[in-house]
């Protein structure tokens, strides 16, 4: 029995049959390819094979969930039978949930590539991590190199009793590489990577030589640098860091299940100045350079939501549940990892608009300060309810006569998120937005991929401490 040939709606049916008031079925089947050179010898070559069936319904205003990665008709069945008993247990000691009732969807998506590399001989992938560690190695002070190639195909057909029926397949490819430099006994690291919706192409027009040079001599000059000073600076933030900061640190925040639970410091503040009026933040799951979500996993059509215009709280993200509760509108966020994990509100793609401001423009008008970049950057940790925020950045640079000059090591960012955005004060107009294959974001004990980014922003005082 292969995906297509699942008769969902007579599924949808049997469910009603057995007392639910809604039910939706869930279709799920994910290849995961992935290939690591570990300094020269091929160390992994896998590919993954999940596929599998969720079943949810609500029962008198209790819901329920099930899953199997068996496909027989009678075995399914009897997931969408033990669904229901779950809700019926829930009765006892649950409590009862109610679906915002929005119009069904219907719809057949198909990201957009040329080659599936799925028919690529693995030899020709190899040859590409074997040209990264090359050109890596070559350079001096570099003892370590890794490289990974990462293809992902997800394919998704959700249907619901309210009439929908959504089939999605995305495709994700890249490759990345971690390169450790030492000089002098002082060691660097730094891991870097190139993800895009796409096929073989991607990889194929891709400047490995750049990529991999770029990145070496990155990581040995960082080894050579100073650690920065601690204290508080002005900043120019870079594409990457902005992306980092607004889906940790504010992102999360916004999410609609977060919110209900209260543990988000945006609470009860929709309608509030949360930022500088030069700050608009989006999620949108059809932005270039980021991961494609169409539909959600419950079949809502993914809005663009501007979470933030202008400065202001605008909404949160939501799941039919969490938007019926704190009443507002579905915004699509509604994912699950596998068929066989429940829905949570997660992010999609969380950026900042653009503004005005050309880069090289920020940087001359910003005398001295730091310029904080990404590439490189290790996370941190942030806590939504508070709002604050701990971030390793990337390898950066002192700005100095409106340039950026000497490289620093060690750069941490820390502070509250609203009080850093608030702190924007010019938005450059180069909007750079990137997802990856190799991970995604992690919530409840479930992974996600997203991707985030903004243009280069400056922020009049953050916090930078110094790390070794």
């Amino acid at each position: 029995m292969n995906l297509s040939s699942l008769d969902l709606a007579r599924l949808i049916r049997y469910g009603e049959e057995l007392g639910a008031e809604y039910v939706d079925v869930r279709v799920h089947e994910k290849v995961y390819e992935l290939i690591t050179l570990d300094n020269g010898v091929l160390r992994e070559y896998s590919v993954n094979r999940l596929r599998g069936v969720g079943v949810r319904v609500i029962v008198d205003g209790f819901m329920g969930y099930a899953a199997t990665n068996v496909f027989d008709w009678e075995e399914i069945k009897k997931t969408v039978v033990e669904a229901v008993k779950n809700a019926k247990a829930l009765s006892l000691h649950g409590s009862k949930t109610k679906l915002y009732s929005r119009p069904s969807y219907k719809d057949k998506i198909i990201s957009h590539y040329a080659v599936d590399a799925l028919e690529i001989d693995p030899v020709e992938k190899i040859e590409v991590l074997k040209s990264i560690y090359d050109i890596s190695k070559n350079v001096r002070g570099v003892v370590s190199v890794i490289p990974r190639y990462g293809y992902e195909v997800d394919h998704r057909i959700i249907a619901s009793s309210n009439g929908d029926y959504v089939d999605v397949t995305t495709r994700l490819i890249g490759v990345g590489a971690f390169i450790v430099s030492m000089v002098e006994g002082v060691s660097e690291r730094l891991w870097d990577s190139r993800s895009n919706v796409a096929g073989w192409e991607f990889i194929k027009n891709m400047n490995i030589e750049e990529f991999a040079s770029e990145n070496a001599k990155l990581v040995v000059e960082a080894a050579k640098a100073p650690v920065v000073k601690p204290g508080k600076y002005v900043a120019i933030l870079d594409n990457e860091i902005v992306g980092l900061m607004l889906h940790e640190a504010f992102g999360h925040a916004t999410e609609g299940d977060i919110v209900e639970s209260g543990g988000s410091v945006l609470e009860n503040r929709i309608g509030e100045k949360v930022a500088s009026e030069y700050v608009t933040i989006v999620d949108d799951g059809r932005i270039a350079g980021g991961y494609y979500v169409p539909y959600d996993d419950e079949g809502t059509a993914k809005k663009k939501v501007k979470t933030v215009e202008k400065g202001v709280l605008k909404t949160f993200l939501h799941s039919l549940s969490t938007a019926e509760k704190l009443g507002e509108e579905p915004t699509g966020n509604a994912r699950a990892m596998t068929y066989a994990h429940p829905h949570l509100v997660r992010q999609t793609n969380t950026y900042m608009e653009p503004g005005d401001w050309k880069v090289d423009e920020l940087f001359k008008d910003t005398r001295k300060g730091i310029y904080v970049r990404g590439k490189g950057a290790m996370g941190g940790e942030v806590d939504p309810a508070m709002g604050t925020f701990t971030f390793t950045a990337g390898p950066s640079y002192l700005i100095e006569n409106g340039e950026p000059t000497k490289l620093v090591r060690g750069v941490m960012l820390s502070g509250f998120i609203l009080e850093t955005l608030k702190n924007v004060d010019a938005v450059a107009n180069d909007l750079v937005v990137r997802t990856s294959v190799f991970g995604g974001c992690g919530k409840a004990g479930q992974l996600a991929r997203v991707g985030d980014g903004g243009p280069h922003v400056r922020v009049r005082e953050i916090t930078i401490g110094g790390g070794g």
